[in-house]
């Protein structure tokens, strides 16, 4: 490839920090010099002075004179509609959404490289009339897959079996051949972001890992026969380990990757190994989308305090392995 990378850059909830973070990295140099960044949101929110393209083939004209970027409207006169900062409402998830939308349409068509996109508000998703946990579920459902999250924090590289759903519901779907699919996804997953041979550790529920069937049966029932069946797939992956310090001792090298059973079980570690938040990377999309970890962070919205180092990473991380991404999967897509 001779060209500089190009990264679509979604603008998030507009009532939100998005906007202020999407702004401050699109200003920063390190972004500037080493990629082509198409924003994308509503025109009034592209950051003054840049050249405000109002359609696709327009916005993909990088030219020497956009200095490394351009906007997207997706909204593009004096009557769009209008939001109130700090709060989810409809308006506010409706721009998300037009947003979200235009991105994952030029990332699908491969006319990006990767596709980066700002915190949205599921809240506000939900009242603009989309039911859904947020920009997960709905990549992966224009995409016709079933998407999962890889949370990165430093060494730290987690990917969740279940996502946001009551702890009841998601020990009801620990089941032995998801636990399997997941762990090749994981290592394909790694492959894909330049691991040739990944370390991988599956954590397991019940404290000490059960303790031999001590205190609790699900590793002996669930997770070994599941471990056992991934390694003849030809995944390197060992446990299921104590869950109190498998986290601590991939964070230092041990393993290149951990398969989490539930939310909190992955984000607790990745929180405290990353507390502006991390980044996560979806599997099983055709295309490479990143995104900070963090969310809309309506609280300090207009104080001066939204940090956009998490979204400067994404950019970077997502220059670095856009290029070279190859879309993960493990058979069927639901």
């Amino acid at each position: 490839m001779n060209r500089r990378p190009r990264i679509a850059l979604t603008v998030g909830d507009p009532a939100g920090i998005g906007p202020e973070i999407v702004h401050a990295a699109l200003a920063e140099p390190s972004v500037r010099g080493a990629m082509d960044v198409i924003g994308i949101g509503p025109a009034r929110l592209a950051p003054p002075g840049l050249r405000v393209a109002l359609a696709a083939e327009d916005a993909l004209d990088l030219r020497a004179s956009d200095e490394g970027a351009v906007w997207l409207a997706t909204h593009a006169d004096d009557r769009e509609e209008s939001w109130e900062l700090g709060r989810p409402q409809a308006s506010a998830g409706r721009a998300a959404l037009a947003a979200l939308r235009a991105g994952a349409e030029l990332a699908h068509r491969g006319e990006v490289d990767a596709l980066v996109t700002a915190p949205v508000s599921k809240e506000a998703l939900h009242l603009a009339g989309e039911r859904c946990e947020g920009q997960t579920q709905l990549l992966g459902r224009w995409a016709g897959v079933e998407a999962e999250m890889l949370a990165i924090a430093g060494n730290l590289r987690v990917l969740l079996l279940t996502r946001h759903m009551p702890l009841r519901a998601a020990l009801d779907c620990l089941r032995a051949d998801a636990v399997t699919e997941h762990l090749v996804l994981l290592d394909r997953g790694l492959v894909a972001l330049g691991f040739v041979r990944p370390r991988i550790a599956c954590a397991g529920l019940n404290p000490h890992a059960g303790e031999a069937g001590i205190l609790g049966s699900e590793e002996r029932e669930i997770l070994e026969p599941a471990i056992a069946a991934a390694r003849e797939r030809g995944v390197d992956v060992s446990g299921p380990e104590s869950p109190d310090t498998v986290f601590q001792r991939a964070s230092v090298g041990a393993f290149d990757g951990v398969l989490a059973l539930y939310h909190d079980q992955a984000f607790l570690p990745v929180k405290f190994a990353e507390p502006r938040g991390g980044l996560t990377v979806l599997l099983r999309l055709p295309y490479l989308r990143v995104s900070p970890a963090h969310g809309t962070a309506f609280d300090i919205v207009g104080t001066g305090r939204a940090d956009p180092s998490n979204l400067i990473l994404a950019l970077e991380r997502a220059a670095q392995w856009g290029p070279g991404f190859r879309a993960v999967s493990t058979g069927p897509a639901r």
